[in-house]
């Protein structure tokens, strides 16, 4: 019998506090700040904070490198290990947004809706109401919220994240949730557009072109120089880490970057649009 999603979230919630407390105490006996024990395992101080207070899972390559540099002799592997099935994350999905948190550089290709890094509050309310099956009212509220929290990466001081986001034009077009939420979409997009680091462009209708017709995708590199791939589609997303088909999404975007307008068309293009309102 399949668990309702709303227990499921619940039981993983639970599990995330329970690991996150032990990490808490397991920081604290070894004398370290949360500042100390991030420099120590090379990731933002904001990465071991969200892991004790249960917002982020503590994935077993982490909870290897934790174990090691806080001499708990494998105790967080183990309990990671051995979550009871009910109890695990949907890894997939859960591994990207804990490298993207810590991604030195992000290059992400869209044309569904607009990025989530790049959504504002009512754009993104409006994206998840629009999912089928409905989703319960403490559901949505809880992926807006994740959503949102996410969005940090882009304002991330110390260690800037390099961003290049390409989006298909007719995205930029669609009014999801209305003139209100649209107009304010297009002026929040031009205000990330100006954030250091972050390149925005526009794949053109008037395009003869387009390398990204299989779908959308997204590319990271993590401080260690990892080169990793995320995808999506219905009822499913795949973190890719084999070189050759990295490679291949790599050599896609390559591609889609000399086919879309430069940032400053995009920019002409977003300015004509809001000259509408």
């Amino acid at each position: 019998m399949a668990v309702p999603r709303s227990n499921q979230r619940k039981k993983n919630n639970t599990a995330m506090r329970t690991v996150g407390a032990l990490v808490g105490r397991l920081r604290t006996q070894a004398g370290l700040s949360q500042g100390a024990l991030a420099d120590k395992a090379c990731v933002a101080m904001e990465t071991i904070a969200s892991i004790e207070q249960g917002r982020r899972p503590l994935l077993p390559h982490m909870a290897e490198r934790l174990d090691s540099i806080l001499e708990s002799k494998g105790v967080l592997w183990v309990l990671i290990d051995n979550l009871p099935d009910e109890t695990k994350f949907p890894i997939w999905v859960l591994e990207y947004v804990a490298h993207e948190q810590e991604a030195i550089a992000l290059s992400w290709y869209e044309n569904q809706v607009l990025p989530g890094l790049l959504q504002t509050e009512g754009y993104a309310r409006a994206v998840l109401e629009n999912i089928v099956p409905i989703l319960s009212k403490e559901e949505t509220e809880s992926r807006l919220v994740a959503r949102l929290e996410r969005q940090a990466v882009l304002h991330r001081e110390g260690a800037p994240l390099n961003a290049s986001f390409i989006v298909w034009e007719p995205v930029l077009r669609y009014r999801i949730g209305g003139d209100g939420v649209y107009f304010a979409q297009l002026r929040h997009l031009r205000a990330c557009a100006e954030l250091p680091g972050i390149s925005l462009q526009v794949m053109p209708l008037s395009g003869e072109c387009n390398a990204g017709l299989d779908g959308p995708f997204i590319l990271l590199e993590t401080p260690e120089h990892q080169q990793l791939a995320y995808t999506e589609v219905q009822r499913g997303s795949h973190l890719i880490h084999d070189p050759y088909e990295v490679s291949i999404l790599s050599q896609k975007y390559a591609m889609l970057r000399s086919q879309a307008l430069s940032p400053k068309e995009s920019m002409r293009l977003v300015d004509q649009l809001l000259g509408e309102s």
